[in-house]
């Protein structure tokens, strides 16, 4: 069995192997270099050295053995062993022992065991299929000299008037629509319009119903107040209670009892969405009605304000959370 061979692979991917009994082989990395006295390039690499203190048995090397033979690791540590008793014996007769692209093996005249590593195997995996080369001074040449080249360039050809205006055709509208479109949005809120709500329950039902909302109450701004057309609830209106364990939400008639400004943020189809915004309002602090509409429609009421400008305030300071929130003014009858 090649034992010399299972060391060169090992050399390959650990930075030292034990031999049991003998001593370990060491490999140090060397960074690349120039040898500028011959202009020779040369690529990094890993030396290999002995250390003959190295001999305890870290089971790197029988393991290897036992792994790739398919042997017990007694039986692998024996050939370990059959290994160096042979290495030592024959050192000990004065023979140079070599271990093929490793090195070689003699004993000094301390009879110690002395290491010649060859230097031309390179165990360093970085380095492959990296050569040396060399590279040749040049002599004689001065620096300082220059190299006058005339090069032929193309006249700068000027822009034509033609271009130029298809160019401003373009960008002028794109300009004018990134100017005016957020003018526009910001006229729309101070004037009070109402802006498209984010909520998905107030899109489907708002949305398609805005006629009959708009044609029941009034869009009231600072400047302006309108009072909303309405056609008067029966005597014997009935109040509808949601069917929940939680208490019922006040649900007044079409007309309350008193004018005022309600800050409306939804308007529903459905009794059970409007008892749901009620929800989300509650958890915001408020304390909401729903208000039955002639349309059919539950409209939640925020809040009540006496004026016009704490309505406004209080639109605006709604209008992030509920984007539909509209104000209406109603009177008694």
């Amino acid at each position: 069995m090649d034992i010399k061979a299972f060391i060169r692979e090992l050399l390959f991917g650990y930075d030292c192997v034990i031999v049991p009994g003998f001593g370990g082989f060491i490999g140090n990395y060397s960074p690349a270099r120039i040898d500028r006295s011959s202009g020779t390039f040369k690529p990094p690499l890993r030396q290999i050295t002995f250390n003959r203190n190295l001999n305890h048995n870290d089971g790197l090397l029988i393991g290897k053995i036992s792994l790739a033979t398919g042997l017990h690791y007694g039986d692998s540590r024996r050939i370990v062993e059959d290994f160096v008793r042979d290495l030592r014996n024959r050192l000990a007769k004065g023979e140079r022992v070599v271990f093929d692209h490793l090195g070689s093996f003699t004993l000094n005249h301390e009879s110690s065991i002395q290491f010649d590593p060859e230097s031309n195997i390179n165990y360093y995996l970085g380095a492959y299929g990296l050569e040396s080369f060399h590279l040749s001074h040049h002599k004689g040449y001065d620096v300082r000299k220059r190299v006058n080249r005339h090069i032929d360039k193309d006249p700068v050809k000027g822009y034509s008037l033609r271009r130029n205006l298809v160019r401003a055709a373009i960008i002028i509208p794109i300009i004018a629509l990134l100017v005016i479109v957020p003018l526009k949005d910001q006229y729309n809120r101070k004037s009070g319009v109402e802006s498209v709500t984010l909520n998905p329950l107030v899109t489907a039902e708002f949305e398609n119903n805005r006629n009959a909302i708009d044609s029941d109450l009034i869009m009231v701004t600072p400047a302006t107040e309108v009072t909303s057309v309405y056609n008067p609830p029966d005597d014997n209106a009935s109040v509808t209670t949601p069917a929940t364990t939680q208490p019922a939400p006040a649900i007044t008639s079409d007309v309350p009892e008193e004018t005022g400004y309600y800050v409306i943020t939804g308007s529903f189809k459905s009794e059970e969405n409007a008892l749901s915004h009620m929800e989300m309002l509650r958890e915001e602090g408020f304390d909401p009605e729903i208000i039955r509409a002639a349309n059919g429609f539950f409209r939640v009421n925020a809040m009540k304000c006496s004026n016009i400008e704490t309505a406004v305030s209080k639109k605006d300071s709604l209008s992030r959370k509920f984007p539909g929130v509209w104000i209406t003014r109603k009177k008694p009858i």
